[in-house]
C-alpha cells in the first residue's frame, strides 16, 4: 500500500531525512515516534506528496488522505459545506464527531478542538484506502479525544493507516512502531 525507499530531504543544508524508507502493507496501522522536530511531520508531507524528496521514491497503492496539525479548513465554507467537498453524506459524518448543531457555522466560529474534529473529520470521510494522520489528537482532551481516537481506529481498519503522534495513548492505536533514529526510522 506504502512503499517509501531513500528518501532525502535537507532543509537549509541541514540534513532531516537520511536514506529513510518504510514499507506499509494494507489494512497494517504504523505509529512513527521520536522527537519534536526530527522529521516526522517532512516524512508524513512526503509520503503525501506535499514535500518532493531529493531522492529516493514514494508509490501508494490508493488514494490518500491527510490530516494535518492543524486544520486546514476553508475558511468561506461551513462545517457541513467542508465536508460535502469529500462525501454526499456530511450530516451523517458531523453526528459522528458531534459537531451535528455546526454544520452552519464556518470555522473561525469553531473552537480549536472543534475544528481539529472537523479536520479529522473530513480526512475520515474522504474514504481514501491509505490515512496519514500528523498529531491529529492534539486539542482534544479527555474522553472527547478517546473517542474520536476510537473512531480513526475503527475507521483505519483494513486501511493503510501513518500515524505520527507523541502520546503514548496512540501505541495502541497501531499494530507497528518505528522510532526516529539517526535521519530514519527503525522497527521499535
Amino acid at each position: 500500500m506504502i512503499s517509501a525507499e531513500g528518501i532525502i530531504v535537507s532543509y537549509g543544508g541541514t540534513p532531516v531525512l537520511r536514506n529513510c524508507s518504510l514499507h506499509v502493507s494494507a489494512g497494517e496501522r504504523v505509529l512513527l515516534t521520536g522527537p519534536s522536530g526530527c522529521g516526522k511531520t517532512t516524512f508524513l508531507r512526503v509520503l503525501a506528496g506535499l514535500v518532493k524528496p531529493e531522492a529516493g521514491y514514494v508509490r501508494l497503492g490508493g488514494k490518500a488522505a491527510m490530516v494535518f496539525q492543524e486544520p486546514r479548513l476553508f475558511p468561506w465554507l461551513t462545517a457541513e459545506r467542508n465536508l460535502a467537498l469529500v462525501t454526499a453524506r456530511p450530516r451523517d459524518w458531523l453526528e459522528r464527531v458531534g459537531l451535528a448543531e455546526a454544520a452552519g457555522k464556518y470555522p473561525s466560529e469553531l473552537s480549536g478542538g472543534m475544528r481539529q474534529r472537523l479536520n479529522i473529520c473530513r480526512a475520515l470521510a474522504a474514504e481514501g484506502e491509505i490515512l496519514l494522520l500528523d498529531e491529529p489528537f492534539k486539542g482534544l482532551d479527555g474522553p472527547l479525544r478517546r473517542e474520536i481516537a476510537a473512531l480513526t481506529a475503527e475507521y483505519a481498519a483494513g486501511r493503510a493507516a501513518v500515524l505520527v503522534s507523541h502520546d503514548a495513548e496512540d501505541r495502541a492505536m497501531a499494530d507497528t512502531i518505528y522510532e526516529y533514529h539517526a535521519g530514519g526510522f527503525r522497527r521499535a
